[in-house]
Parts: C-alpha cells; structure tokens; sequence
C-alpha cells in the first residue's frame, strides 16, 4: 500500500496556516478573522494527526480531537459575542472599535 509522504501533510498544513495568518492580519471584519484563527486550528490538527501516523498510542490523534473540541467551543463563544455587540453597536468591523478610559 502507497502512503503519502509526511512532507506533503506538513506542506498543506503550513499553507493552511500562512492562509489563516494572512486573513487575520489583511482582513478587518471579525467574522473573517474568526475563520482565519480556525484555519490556523486546522493547520495544526493536520500535523497532529500527520505525525501520528507511526504512533502506536495515538497521542496525536487524541491530541488534535482535544483541538479540535476546544476551537468549536471558542468559535460558538467567540460567534456569541460578536453577535451581541452586533446588536449594540450595529457594526463589526475591528477598527471601529475603540477602547474608553
């Protein structure tokens, strides 16, 4: 049986992250950055379970289902707060809040 090289996860999961880091750093809206922030999840649960694949005890793999709980838990968290400043404020882009002393 064939297997796909490691080399080719680590590569996807490395374009996977730089997409991610480019949405959070170029766009403004949050819901944007949200998505760009769970790209970068995704990248890292790829090289889990990639380097899992010669692991015996599956560490990585239950490594990255531990991952991967904890990113829905903050997207709903995160989708929840972004909802309810929607409703107070009528707008959610990143740089037209700012902070009141």
């Amino acid at each position: 049986m064939n297997e796909i090289p490691l080399i080719f996860f680590l590569w996807v999961g490395a374009f996977l992250f730089a997409t991610g880091l480019s949405i959070i750093l170029i766009k403004r809206n949050v819901i944007f950055v949200l998505m760009g922030v769970e790209l970068m999840l995704n990248a890292a649960n790829l090289n889990l379970i990639a380097f899992s694949r010669g692991d015996d005890q599956n560490q990585g793999l239950m490594m990255g289902l531990f991952v991967l709980v904890i990113g829905v838990c903050e997207m709903s968290i995160a989708l929840a707060i972004i909802l309810q400043v929607y409703r107070r404020f009528k707008k959610i882009d990143i740089d037209q809040f700012q902070s009141r002393n």
